[in-house]
């Protein structure tokens, strides 16, 4: 695999592109800004983009000129739609390990990395833990209001919002 750069000028969205990504936009740019940017876009041999829409749009509000890309010359037509909705699909499968998440993100913060504006909402990680607390039962002030205010991970429904 040869990563290549590439003018954004030159690179096309998929016109039928499925995914909604805009209000990833700004947290992809401060992620690119602060490390760098670390995962190509994949593109066809007509530089026409498979996986990294969102990508682009943050390279074009960061004013970025060129990006790494991969030239995706090994598919077939058919290959390539498989690939791009593929690849955006297995994202959707994951799940988070709050312990180990919160083990992660607690020695961020003892660093003072701030993840929150990463997307991260640093209450529900909080009351994960102890809603997440295997065996152990929680008591009815748990599930007030206030407390009880989060996003499923995978489908984003939102209890108590």
């Amino acid at each position: 695999m040869k990563v290549i750069e590439v003018s954004v000028k030159e690179l096309k969205p998929y016109e039928n592109n499925p995914r909604n990504n805009d209000e990833a936009v700004e947290i992809l740019a401060k992620s690119i800004k602060d490390f760098g940017f670390k995962n190509p876009i994949v593109i066809d041999r007509e530089k026409i983009i498979i996986c990294g829409h969102t990508r682009l749009k943050a390279a074009k509000l960061l004013g970025l000129e060129k990006i790494p890309c991969v030239m995706a010359d090994d598919l077939t037509p058919e290959q390539i739609k498989a690939f791009r909705l593929a690849d955006n699909k297995i994202s959707e499968l994951s799940s988070w390990d709050f312990e180990k998440l919160e083990v992660e993100i607690g020695a961020l913060s003892d660093l003072s990395v701030d993840m929150s504006a990463f997307a991260f909402d640093m209450n529900v990680l909080k009351d994960s833990k102890q809603k997440l607390n295997a065996g152990k039962e929680l008591a009815a002030e748990n599930f007030a209001d206030d407390k009880f205010n989060c996003e499923c991970p995978k489908c984003g429904f939102k209890f108590n919002v």
